[in-house]
């Protein structure tokens, strides 16, 4: 049967792979909430969604006090239905990212569910489009590296086949943030991708310098230059440069994404599962940029996202960030420059669960 018999949530400290800085943050630890859901027939599905440093307690605490109870004795294979539920329940907290991604977990353990259920996996189950999607690299892209390190990194990646790598921009000057692009594109020709990433430290008028500066090297897209909740200054930026605008990673609902692509604020969508709330509405954030003829380049979780981009028409790129290598019995398969989607029954991620214990916090 498919009624969930048992519900559970913890919390583990997972530490980075590498020094992480943008301009505005260091990624200090992946806090990793994990929600195990059996069902009576002894199914279960495994669950996930992750801060970067704070707030993890606090996810554990909406899933354990409110969530999980109302979870128990329901059919798993009302994914729809219980991502409602469990939404209404939470109405008072919503939009916001410790709701998102409590109701992340969930969702992302059912779909683990129904995929294993259906003897399918992710990729094809939520869409089928491909199973192998274009990846870029973020990890030799930090702002902290020199440019010396960027060129070596990106050279790397356009040697194995990658067709894509990004740099974090936001010095104090856009000028030296200009030269860390120029070398990197002077090394590394016209055809590689250069994405980069401003993460939300501009004003307009500093996004504004920063996009004249950076176009004459060709950027494939200026991500996140402004705080997320400042769609008019987007929207300008958008009309004012010949770079792609991309947007997402800190949006928290369909609705957000929405606003942003009727105002054409966003040339490209970041949606990130866990923090849109799971795989339910992260579908719908595809489809509807979809609608608008955008492409959907996931944030972060590689692991997940693969089988996602996949499922997708619009699916173009996955990130590149290794961050569960220490807590999974295989790792993100790359051959030929592309990312392959787990063929396994499931959303493709073979945790290991006594290194998860080794690292549980709560």
């Amino acid at each position: 049967m498919s009624i969930i018999a048992n519900a559970t949530a913890l919390l583990a400290d997972i530490a980075v792979e590498t020094d992480r800085t943008d301009a505005v943050q260091s990624f200090v630890k992946q806090e990793t909430i994990l929600v195990r859901l059996a069902t009576a027939d002894g199914t279960e599905g495994t669950g996930y969604a992750y801060t970067i440093g704070t707030g993890g307690t606090s996810v554990l605490a909406l899933l354990r006090d409110h969530l999980l109870p109302l979870l128990a004795g329901k059919d798993a294979r009302n994914v729809e239905g219980l991502w409602q539920e469990l939404f209404a329940l939470t109405r008072a907290t919503t939009t916001g990212v410790i709701t998102s991604l409590a109701l992340a977990a969930v969702d992302t353990a059912l779909w683990d569910l129904r995929c294993k259920r259906a003897g399918e996996p992710l990729w094809r189950l939520a869409g089928g489009h491909r199973q192998q999607v274009p990846v870029y690299d973020t990890e030799g892209g930090w702002l902290h590296l020199s440019p010396d390190d960027l060129v070596k990194s990106a050279l790397a990646a356009k040697e194995a086949g990658w067709a894509g790598v990004k740099i974090k921009v936001g010095k104090p000057h856009a000028a030296e943030d200009a030269a860390r692009l120029r070398a990197v594109r002077e090394a590394v020709g016209p055809d590689l991708h250069v994405m980069t990433d401003a993460n939300q430290s501009q004003s307009l008028s500093g996004a504004l310098r920063l996009a004249t500066a950076l176009e004459p090297y060709d950027p494939y897209w200026l991500e996140e230059p402004m705080p997320a909740d400042d769609i008019s200054g987007h929207a300008r930026l958008a009309r004012a440069t010949r770079i792609p605008v991309a947007v997402g990673e800190s949006m928290y609902s369909p609705a957000q994404f929405r606003s942003y692509l009727e105002s054409g604020a966003a040339s490209v969508v970041q949606v990130d599962a866990a923090r849109v709330g799971g795989i339910t509405p992260w579908l719908k954030v595809a489809h509807l940029a979809e609608a608008f003829n955008v492409l959907v380049c996931p944030h972060f979780l590689m692991e997940l996202h693969v089988s996602l981009v996949a499922a997708v028409a619009n699916g173009a790129y996955v990130e590149h960030i290794p961050q569960l290598r220490a807590v999974t019995r295989t790792e993100l398969a790359v051959r030929d420059g592309l990312a392959v989607a787990p063929d396994a029954p499931g959303i493709g991620i073979d945790w290991d669960m006594d290194a998860v214990d080794d690292r549980r916090v709560a």
